[in-house]
């Protein structure tokens, strides 16, 4: 695709070889391996443990790897981070015929990785194992041979140690990604910026699957449970809020979910260039299991988020106490209990902001909610959904997942069923979507009459072919291919697009690629091309974000004053810390995921923010970016995203309809 504006870069391929991937282990090596057994007496103790030199276990490990509820579950995984290291813990509470033990024996073997391999260092790799062991020792206590086995045979070596998240850039292979060919001199004032086609998601290599255990597994799942509300936490995320997430064991899937937000709130590696070297970090760092020994820790990130030098972070708890605590984070989302699965109502998560703030999706997010899962939907049917997170363990929320069937009958119902599913009631438009504003009410009545319906289906074009954009040119094959009129007309978004452009035909054509496609994804059913497409969906969006807003910037859209065009309203919120050094994911898996979206922050001092002239963003710019131009908390998020990634003020000119110089609505 040929640069068309002024100072655009140019656009090069870069596919990598075979020999470029670097050969990874099968698992990664492992720097502690511990046993933790409950007594009646003294409660959870560790009862054996390997480490390396220098690394604690006692007194830390134990509360990490057993969360607060786990009692009354028969077992779970459980993801935690400890110092520089990723761990994971398979728990087990088995009956057995002993008064000692109250007739129950919990226990819990867990492991620590190195985070120099990515968010969790892989650890998923080893959760087969463990859970073999903890089954095998609950059995038999004394078996604790099988433990020595395994620390043998897996733990880390002198030659296997490196720095965390440092050294591994330079042994990373290219992505098979487009990329871009960065100019050697600053680039003139304007519209110039570095994008690639895929907007920092890498596309598959040819036969790539997910491990059972991968956390990204749980992406459907994701959306299945949070409906449009995950648009609002994304743009959380992307602000680098402090988000905690309440719930009940088990853990394992809620620890997926911090995973799953924490990568589709990356920024892309072409969106890099655009923003301020002070901005925020471009990864939002997830901590994964926290809970009542981790309050010091927490409470001394609080503290430096409100000097504005703190960094955002996604984490889960079963201990109630923390979500009392609303000094602790900046949005608190509350799951809903284990009767929610048996409600004859559906039971939402409840996410508030501090001092009991409700929040809730826009109007835009629920009409981008129901396009996205049409367009998945199509996208599924290539291949066998994956909704579960484990292959033992089910999901304990409801999903909208159908099982497949071989007979078109059954086919039938199994599409109704699902589309059903994914279709909010009025209730659950009422519990978690914004109302239609008065504004908007009268706005869209005085268009209608004063175009005779002409305006509203042009503005229902342009979102539907913004929407259909986002996903428009991933090939469902597991070769990289690609649309340059589809990813220009996301560049691009503009009223040419007929009303015919849609999400679920885009995403739909993609799926249907041929009948040789169809064929090759039945004999590879675990390629991960629905997860890929979500991932690639939510970071064209911050990209569509970012990537607008620093038009305006560019454009010289300031103000004629150096005044803050709008006090009072600009967040106040400091989680800007550039502390946070993002890793580089180095493993097959999440290299193809996450591609271009894992950047390695710069080292640099902390910039005075508000700095600059104010700009002034219209509602043509918010429609650009995806939002809602009629919602008050869009506009908040636009005022941050400035300030945090661009250092300027900014003010939000709503949408309206004047008659002769006066504002009617």
């Amino acid at each position: 695709m040929a640069a068309t504006r002024r100072g655009q870069p140019e656009l090069r391929v870069r596919l990598p070889s075979i020999s470029q991937v670097p050969t990874l282990p099968d698992v990664p090596p492992i720097s502690a391996l511990f046993l933790i057994e409950f007594d009646v007496k003294a409660g959870y103790m560790v009862s054996w443990k390997a480490a390396q030199p220098g690394i604690e276990l006692e007194g830390e490990v134990e509360y990490k790897s057993l969360p607060s509820g786990l009692h009354t579950v028969s077992d779970d995984l459980i993801y935690f981070v400890h110092d520089i290291y990723a761990g994971l813990s398979a728990f087990v509470n088995a009956p057995v015929e002993d008064n000692e033990v109250r007739n129950a024996r919990m226990l819990a073997v867990g492991m620590l990785v190195p985070l120099s391999y990515g968010r969790l260092g892989r650890a998923w790799k080893h959760a087969e194992g463990l859970k073999e062991l903890a089954s095998r020792l609950a059995a038999n206590a004394k078996e604790t041979n099988l433990l020595e086995q395994y620390w043998k045979k897996h733990q880390a070596r002198d030659s296997e140690t490196t720095e965390p998240e440092t050294s591994l850039p330079k042994h990373m292979p290219d992505s098979p990604a487009i990329s871009v060919q960065i100019p050697p001199k600053t680039p003139p004032r304007g519209h110039a910026r570095n994008r690639s086609m895929s907007d920092g998601t890498a596309l598959l290599p040819p036969g790539h699957k997910l491990s059972p255990y991968h956390p990204a597994r749980s992406l459907t799942c994701l959306l299945d449970v949070f409906g449009p509300l995950i648009f609002p936490i994304q743009r959380a995320a992307l602000l680098r809020k402090r988000i905690l997430i309440s719930c009940h064991a088990p853990v394992h899937e809620i620890c997926n979910f911090v995973y799953d937000i924490s990568i589709l709130s990356n920024i892309p590696l072409s969106t890099v260039e655009l923003l301020s070297p002070s901005s925020p970090p471009h990864r939002l760092k997830p901590l994964f299991t926290v809970g009542v020994h981790d309050i010091p820790f927490l409470m001394a990130g609080a503290k430096s988020s409100t000097n504005d030098t703190g960094a955002g972070w996604v984490a889960c708890t079963t201990d109630s106490i923390l979500a009392t605590k609303d000094t602790l984070c900046d949005m608190l989302i509350t799951m809903p209990g284990p009767h929610a699965a048996h409600a004859k109502e559906r039971v939402w998560p409840t996410i508030e902001c501090p001092r009991g703030v409700l929040v809730k999706a826009t109007q835009r997010d629920l009409r981008r909610y129901r396009a996205l899962r049409i367009g998945l939907t199509r996208l599924q049917q290539q291949q066998q959904p994956s909704c579960t997170v484990s292959p033992t363990a089910p999901s304990s929320f409801p999903t909208a997942t159908p099982a497949p069937d071989s007979s078109n009958k059954k086919d039938k119902k199994s599409k109704k069923t699902t589309d059903e599913a994914y279709e909010l009631t009025e209730d659950d438009e009422r519990r978690i979507v914004e109302p239609l504003s008065w504004a908007a009410l009268a706005y869209s009545g005085f268009m209608w009459w004063a175009s005779a319906g002409e305006q509203g289906r042009s503005d229902e074009a342009e979102e539907a072919a913004y929407d259909a954009a986002l996903l428009a040119d991933l090939s469902s094959s597991s070769f990289p291919r690609f649309a340059p009129s589809a990813s220009s007309a996301f560049m691009n978004t503009n009223a040419s697009a007929g009303p015919s452009v849609d999400l679920s035909i885009s995403v739909g054509s993609l799926a249907a690629a041929g009948q040789q496609q169809k064929q090759h994804q039945q004999q590879e059913p675990d390629e991960a091309r629905v997860e890929l497409a979500i991932i690639t969906y939510f970071h064209r969006l911050t990209t569509g974000i970012l990537g607008t807003l620093a038009d305006v910037v560019n454009s010289g859209g300031s103000d004629d004053n150096d005044s803050d065009p709008d006090p009072g309203d600009d967040g106040d919120d400091g989680d800007d810390d550039r502390g946070d050094v993002s890793a580089v994911e180095d493993e097959d898996e999440n290299e193809a995921l996450l591609g271009g979206a894992n950047n390695a922050d710069d080292d640099g001092d902390q910039k005075t923010r508000r700095g600059g002239r104010g700009i002034r963003i219209g509602s043509q710019a918010m429609a650009d970016m995806g939002l809602d131009v009629w919602s008050g908390s869009d506009a908040a998020f636009v005022r941050e995203v400035v300030e945090r990634y661009f250092d300027r003020r900014a003010y939000v000119e709503g949408k309206g309809v004047e008659v002769c110089g006066v504002r009617v609505c």
